[in-house]
């Protein structure tokens, strides 16, 4: 990529342009929405740009999930995440993974789970959930719901079903 990419917290100002991604990234507005009402409900929540000479290409949003019995856990869940379609498959939704995980790191939390693509997350050290005794709420496939320890063993300590922000159950 011969342009420059900025990987950078969303601010007050990308609020359209990012419900503008969305919607050209996502068949439908639910993204959009969703993303909409985790920013105004959710907390804390970690919402990252990818800023491509000053048009936003990509971003990622992290929120929080909970594992039944273990609440004091600060949990996030990878989700959405959006390319615009012409800037797909030039590495921004990579970066974007890379720097959200590494945001996650800093605010403390101890683990993270996406619903995605199998192909795709395992590159970030995502395995199947399943392998630490997590499921999801939802009634997905076991490859492509998937966790990830920020802290080196903090899901062999517990087992149950995690569970997103209220705001999911509309998508």
């Amino acid at each position: 990529m011969s342009t420059q990419l900025n990987i950078r917290p969303e601010c007050p100002e990308d609020i359209f342009r990012v419900y503008s991604l969305n919607t050209s990234a996502f068949e439908t507005y639910a993204e959009a929405r969703l993303v909409d009402r985790l920013r105004e409900e959710a907390d804390p929540i970690i919402s990252l740009v990818a800023d491509l000479e000053g048009e936003i290409a990509g971003q990622i949003l992290f929120s929080p999930v909970t594992i039944d019995d273990h609440p004091d856990l600060l949990l996030m869940g990878l989700a959405p995440m959006a390319v615009r379609p012409e800037h797909q498959r030039q590495g921004i939704g990579t970066a974007l993974v890379h720097a959200g995980l590494e945001a996650c790191r800093d605010m403390g939390v101890v683990g993270a789970v996406v619903l995605g693509h199998p192909e795709f997350y395992p590159r970030f050290d995502f395995v199947p959930a399943s392998q630490f005794d997590i499921g999801c709420e939802y009634d997905v496939p076991d490859e492509v719901f998937m966790a990830l320890e920020l802290k080196s063993g903090v899901f062999s300590r517990i087992s149950g079903v995690a569970r997103y922000h209220s705001a999911f159950a509309d998508l």
